[in-house]
């Protein structure tokens, strides 16, 4: 007489049940975690690229190729440069010069902020302006940043700039009016912003960065010193292997 399978009961198929529903789970969470790892790989891998490349490709127009004229010890920082982080009595100090309509200054942003946030307490952070000629808005936006910097604004319309980029860079027309929305999305004094904006000495404050970073040899942005020494990094390990040495070194 063949023996009949017994059928399992209520308890052995809830059981069952929430098994498999368990397994799946934990398999697309595993799924999830691998593809976030590779979204994350990629990401950091076109930024540090496009950082790469931009030090080839976003360059200066100079005329002749004239020898650095000064140390770059001498004008890597100047008392009234723009800090985004300034440690009391710091010994180490990260520079950048930037065109805010650069593709790869852009780039290299969420890597400066990355930087900032894992040293900032030991590392003080100097931006210097470098508009490109070939960027027909660079200077516009330098001066809408210096404009709100004379009214204690400089780090958020620094950041304004490269959240905006998208928006406004690579236009073959005037951004004024833009700029003097993101302005107005500050709070400024506009009266003060716009007399500024189209000052004298905004213009100079910018020229004066020009100055300096052209007497060190630079021609293209994004371009960065740790204490002086100008880097050529190729990864963002590069940039954080240069700030732990100069802060081994104090």
């Amino acid at each position: 007489m063949a023996s009949r399978r017994k059928n399992p009961g209520p308890n052995q198929s809830s059981q069952a049940s929430r098994r498999a529903r368990l397994a799946a789970e934990q398999q697309a969470a595993a799924r999830a975690k691998k593809r976030n790892r590779i979204i994350t790989a990629v990401a950091a891998g076109v930024v540090l690229l496009t950082i790469g490349i931009g030090v080839v490709l976003q360059v200066r127009s100079t005329s002749g190729n004239e020898p650095p004229t000064a140390s770059a010890a001498d004008v890597t920082v100047r008392e009234d440069s723009h800090r985004l982080s300034d440690v009391p009595d710091g010994k180490v100090t990260f520079v950048e010069f930037l065109d805010f309509e650069c593709e790869a200054c852009g780039a290299a942003f969420p890597a400066v902020e990355q930087l900032r946030a894992a040293y900032g307490d030991r590392v003080s952070f100097v931006v210097r302006y470098f508009p490109l000629d070939g960027h027909f808005n660079a200077d516009r936006a330098a001066r809408a940043v210096e404009a709100a910097a004379q009214q204690d604004q400089f780090e958020a319309m620094y950041k304004k700039m490269y959240e905006t980029q998208a928006e406004w860079g690579e236009q073959q027309v005037p951004m004024d009016d833009r700029f003097r929305q993101y302005a107005q999305d500050l709070g400024l004094d506009m009266a003060k912003w716009d007399a500024d904006y189209a000052s004298d000495a905004t213009k100079a404050r910018i020229q004066a960065d020009i100055d300096d970073g052209t007497a060190m040899g630079v021609t293209s942005t994004p371009t960065f010193f740790v204490n002086g020494q100008r880097l050529e990094p190729k990864s963002y390990d590069d940039l954080t292997t240069a700030l732990d040495q100069a802060l081994d070194q104090q």
